[in-house]
């Protein structure tokens, strides 16, 4: 007989003991902590990383497809140290120092992860940005924004050619361009093969020893979202505490020390900290050359099915497209669960529903839940620095790891949540009055999230995600949105079809969304592909009015009531920043660019693509 998600056990995986220090005010605010002590490190990434080549010279570091061949071409922890202090070297000889950064333009590769470690090891702080700011076109305005911000003395710009245009529109008068692929370039550039042939001194590894683990060490930029991007100002310190809160808790069950697949981009703290905590561990780390995007997730699925990994990391809205590929594919999914013990999607949003659909194929193949975590915090708090590291079927935020103090601000039936420790940043490059604005009186980081317990009688029980201040709206009527608990509950309500949605009603009568299909759940439901006019399909258009009607049943209230939805006219465009690069959508960016669509979702008289309720 088939066991039951209620039923089925987790797969092997060691839990420690929920072990909390509460306090509560008398105006409502608590403060948690973690008892279990942060364990004493090494700050300097460098000697983590001499340690595991010096354990285990030829096991694979990294691994990339090629391009043209699309076989594995890897680097064993031996070359990739060799690699390091050539980059070391060859910076420490360009003097470069650790006033101005390199920056790197470039996808996950090899190459990339080289110069990066190179460069940290060197005291020479780094920068990487995400492509899309090189390959959007136009005046390449946020590029040039930034470039400005950072003053970078190098640039890391792996293919070139591919960025030429981009490279053009800035002033690098005082800026040397390093590139693995010179050809068609138009700037003087020097090629990464210089950087690889030069000879380490013997003084190289005293002086990499010297470097301070509280100065500079990357610029990590913010999504950008609300406004231009922020620079925050991580350290070595901050960037291995963050690591070792990780493995404080979940210790061996993070696998680090494995296979690892990975897509999320090194220009996001999230997918640093899998790169980072993977060689630390002494992982193999195979970069995923998918993400989840049409075209490429293919790519994604055809690597999970070669490799088999025990620990898996994405983005809600990949897993949203995870989930119904291995619904439909059987050899997929026997391949994905074959030796996977632990999933963890990146901060709050994955819903319960996509959560119970995973867990029901875990158990059909495996016989067992497998344990799923979040990595809930911000690219100011390093990376996530709150998990779930106790047996639960729901989803939600967790609960602090080591060495973090979080405080909890009631606001309205819910709680701000704000962090402090040595994992948060000092402030933001060169920007003191946003600096001094992210914090409160007592140096906590306000984080601007709402939480909430999911049994206020029991905090071991962990938290959920609320929504953000910022999505936070006002109706016409006066009534107050929670803009990220609606967007959430919508969303399971309508998976699989629907994975996303741009919520609407600023200063209207009533709340609409414009809604994003799956391109799987629309297979699996109706047998239709995103190519069928779907705006006014009737079946379609049916299946979501039953649905929301159910929803609006259950929330009739102003403030969570859907009155009108209809389908996005066209697809949610990354190089109008309506999308992050981890797939999520900038909801004030995304309603500024949709002014027409929206309009015509509250249109006195509709066409019969808005669904009215």
């Amino acid at each position: 007989m088939q066991l039951s998600i209620k039923d089925a056990t987790l797969r092997e995986i060691d839990l420690p003991a929920v072990d909390l220090d509460i306090k509560k005010l008398s105006d409502g605010t608590i403060f948690l902590k973690n008892n279990v002590a942060l364990p004493d490190f090494d700050p300097l990434l460098y000697g983590h990383l001499k340690k595991r080549a010096a354990i285990s010279p030829d096991k694979i570091a990294l691994a990339e497809r090629d391009k043209v061949t699309g076989a594995w071409r890897t680097c064993t922890f031996a070359e990739l140290m060799a690699r390091i202090r050539s980059v070391a070297q060859w910076l420490l000889k360009f003097e470069v120092g650790s006033e101005r950064p390199l920056m790197i333009i470039s996808g996950n590769t090899i190459g990339h992860a080289v110069m990066r470690l190179g460069a940290v090891a060197a005291g020479v702080p780094v920068c990487p940005i995400s492509s899309n700011y090189a390959l959007m076109g136009g005046d390449f305005g946020r590029l040039k924004y930034v470039f400005e911000l950072v003053k970078p003395a190098l640039i890391y710009a792996e293919e070139g050619s591919l960025y030429n245009k981009a490279l053009l529109s800035l002033d690098l008068s005082a800026c040397t361009i390093i590139s693995a692929l010179t050809d068609n370039m138009s700037v003087k550039t020097v090629s990464y093969s210089e950087l690889l042939e030069t000879v380490p001194a013997q003084s190289l590894e005293d002086v990499i020893g010297s470097v301070n683990p509280d100065g500079h060490a990357v610029y990590m930029l913010t999504s950008g979202s609300t406004g231009r991007p922020k620079a925050v100002i991580l350290t070595q310190r901050m960037i291995m505490t963050s690591i070792f809160q990780a493995h404080a808790i979940l210790g061996a069950g993070m696998h680090w020390d494995d296979k690892i697949l990975d897509w999320l981009p090194w220009s996001h703290v999230s997918g640093a900290t899998n790169l980072v905590g993977a060689l630390v561990f002494g992982g193999s780390f195979y970069i995923d050359d998918g993400k989840p995007a049409p075209g490429l997730f293919e790519k994604t699925l055809k690597n999970l099915k070669e490799l088999s990994v025990p620990y898996f990391a994405n983005v809600p809205f990949g897993y949203a497209m995870l989930v119904g590929a291995l619904e439909d594919d059987p050899l997929l999914r026997k391949a994905f669960f074959k030796n996977l013990h632990l999933m963890l999607y990146g901060g709050a949003g994955l819903s319960q529903d996509l959560y119970e659909r995973l867990q029901a194929m875990a158990v059909a193949e495996t016989g067992h839940r497998i344990f799923i975590t979040t990595g809930y915090g911000a690219t100011e708090t390093t990376s996530g620095c709150m998990a779930i590291f106790f047996d639960t079927r729901k989803v939600g935020v967790g609960l602090p790891l080591p060495g973090v103090e979080v405080k909890l601000v009631p606001t309205d039936g819910e709680f701000e949540i704000r962090m402090r420790g040595p994992h948060i940043m000092s402030g933001y490059l060169d920007d003191p009055e946003k600096s001094a604005q992210s914090f409160d009186s007592e140096g906590f980081y306000k984080l601007g999230d709402l939480v909430n317990f999911h049994d206020p009688n029991d905090f071991a029980k962990g938290m959920y995600f609320s929504g953000r201040l910022a999505e936070q709206f006002k109706l016409g009527t006066g009534s107050w949105v929670s803009g990220g608990q609606v967007r959430a509950g919508i969303i399971a309500c309508l998976s699989p079809l629907v994975t996303d949605l741009i919520l609407c009603g600023e200063g209207r009568d009533a709340l609409g969304a414009l809604l994003v299909l799956n391109a799987p759940g629309l297979k699996s439901i109706f047998g239709l592909t995103l190519a069928d006019d779907l705006s006014a399909h009737p079946e379609v258009l049916g299946y979501v009015k039953e649905k929301l009607t159910a929803y609006n049943a259950v929330n009739p209230g102003k403030s969570s009531r859907i009155a009108r939805a209809a389908f996005l006219a066209t697809p949610l465009s990354a190089d109008q920043h309506e999308l992050s690069d981890k797939g999520t959508i900038n909801q004030a960016i995304a309603s500024k660019n949709r002014v027409e669509e929206i309009e015509a979702l509250y249109a006195d008289d509709p066409s019969e693509k808005v669904i009215v309720f």
